[in-house]
Parts: structure tokens; C-alpha cells; sequence
């Protein structure tokens, strides 16, 4: 059997596991269940490459350039891709013709996983900095000012690593959780499959309580000018974010909820 492979990427904290759990449900797809390692993430199945851990792990990865792979990347050949596949198929049901792996750092390691399964395709999702930030938190222990700056670093580098990507879909957590069904029949058709009843039970008001930690540091004194440098919110803006208005969301062109595709 021909597999269609998906990878699914996205920071830590960022909806997926959610959204991994949502792809697998489907009949005819595969996705890792019950692995024994954290979230079913397909970087702790192999031997391949590093996983997240080796470069400081949520909130930190990014910032160590060797966490970035791309087609040029001295792991990026065929005998790695079937390497890899030998290991994962472990876990899959391979009797299903599509085969999801999820794992945070993908969103750093698009082109690595395209060179090694050239007809991949790539299911991406975005989340408001500041949620993405505070949730890594309750892990890392990191500053909140670092962890932003980890967050728009990690989301910049897939932005600019998109342009090489063959088929690629972009979504925003806030979507999903708030239109999960019109968001995940997109998906699906986006996969050339069936859409499918959504069973998993969504919460939709998740990001406030971050957003009521942020406005308490802000008030607090505990966020100072220095966390935050005059640049974040037009980077922010860039994704389709804001921090002044914590709730608002722009219509990057890079984004369409389930209306774009880059190839």
C-alpha cells in the first residue's frame, strides 16, 4: 500500500495534541496511540535525529540552531526516511492509508521531513503568542519575555521555511477550538478525506485565563519594558496576533483558516 504521509507541527502548548487526537479518530487514518512516550510524539519513536529535550526542551528549542533542518541538512537522505519509517510503522496501523505523526519541533523541521517523504503533507497550527507563552510556562519556568521571544522566533523561522513547502495547511488554535467542526471538514478536505463527526470534547475559552495572567504581570510591575521590546507587537501583528488587544485577530495573507494552501 501507498501511504499518504502528515505531519502535524506547532509549539508545545499550541493545540497538537488536540488536533493530532481529532486526525487519528478518523477510519482511515493512522496516528500514534498509546506509545508509552510523552504526548505520542513521533521525535521520541526514533533514533534518526535529536528530539526537542537535546535543545533545552519547550519554550527553549528553538533558540539552538541546530534544532532548525532543513533539505540540506547532513540526516536529510533516503536512507533515514526509510530508516525512520521502519520505526514508526511500529506504531502505526499500516493497513490505513493515511499515516499521522505529530511533534512540536516539526514546525522547525518542515523541509527535513519533506526531503526525507517527499509526498508529505504538512498540517500546521498557530496560537497567540502570549497563551503559547504562559501555558509553556507551567514546564519550563522560563520568563515570560523569553518565552515570547522563543515563540515569534519559532513561528518566523516556519514562515520563511514555508516558501519551500509543496503542500502545507495553516490554522490557528482559536479557530479550531472556537469553529472545530467547520475548521477540522476543512482539514479533511484540504487530506482529500471524508469529513467526520469531531469527537473530541473543546474547550474554547482556554487563552483567557492567560490573557488575565498577562494583564495581572502588566499590572503587578513583574512585566517590565525590558521583557518586552517596542518590536514584539508589530511581530506579533505579523502573525495575525496582538498583545494590546489580546483577543483580536488579523487575517494574515498567509492565512486562511482552512482557505490556504502553499505549493
Amino acid at each position: 500500500m501507498e501511504h499518504q504521509f502528515v505531519f502535524v507541527a506547532g509549539l508545545h502548548r499550541s493545540g497538537t495534541s488536540l488536533l493530532h487526537q481529532i486526525l487519528r479518530e478518523h477510519p482511515d487514518v493512522s496516528g500514534f496511540v498509546a506509545t508509552g512516550v510523552p504526548a505520542d510524539e513521533g521525535q521520541h519513536l526514533q533514533t534518526v535525529y535529536e528530539p526537542a529535550h537535546r535543545f533545552g526542551g519547550p519554550g527553549n528549542f528553538a533558540f539552538d540552531e541546530r534544532s532548525h533542518m532543513d533539505e540540506f541538512h547532513p540526516l536529510a537522505t533516503p536512507e533515514n526516511g526509510e530508516a525512520l519509517y521502519a520505526q514508526w510503522k511500529e506504531y502505526w496501523d499500516t493497513s490505513r492509508p493515511y499515516l499521522v505523526e505529530k511533534s512540536p519541533p516539526n514546525l522547525v523541521r518542515t523541509r527535513f521531513l519533506q526531503q526525507l517523504f517527499p509526498h508529505s503533507k504538512y498540517v500546521v497550527i498557530l496560537r497567540h503568542p502570549l497563551a503559547v507563552s504562559y501555558a509553556t510556562q507551567k514546564w519550563s519556568k522560563t520568563p515570560i519575555g523569553c518565552l515570547l521571544k522563543h515563540t515569534l522566533l519559532a513561528y518566523e523561522r516556519f514562515l520563511r521555511d514555508k516558501s519551500h513547502l509543496r503542500d502545507v495547511f495553516i490554522l490557528r488554535y482559536e479557530d479550531l477550538v472556537n469553529q472545530p467542526q467547520d475548521v477540522v471538514g476543512s482539514i479533511f478536505e484540504y487530506l482529500n478525506l471524508v469529513s467526520v463527526e469531531v469527537g473530541q470534547v473543546i474547550r474554547s475559552n482556554i487563552n483567557e485565563q492567560y490573557f488575565e495572567m498577562w494583564e495581572r504581570d502588566l499590572a503587578s510591575g513583574s512585566i517590565t519594558a525590558s521583557d518586552m521590546p517596542p518590536e514584539f507587537e508589530a511581530r506579533i501583528n505579523r502573525l495575525g496576533y496582538s498583545i494590546r488587544d489580546c483577543n483580536a485577530l488579523g487575517e494574515p495573507p498567509w492565512l486562511g483558516t482552512g482557505r490556504h494552501r502553499s505549493i
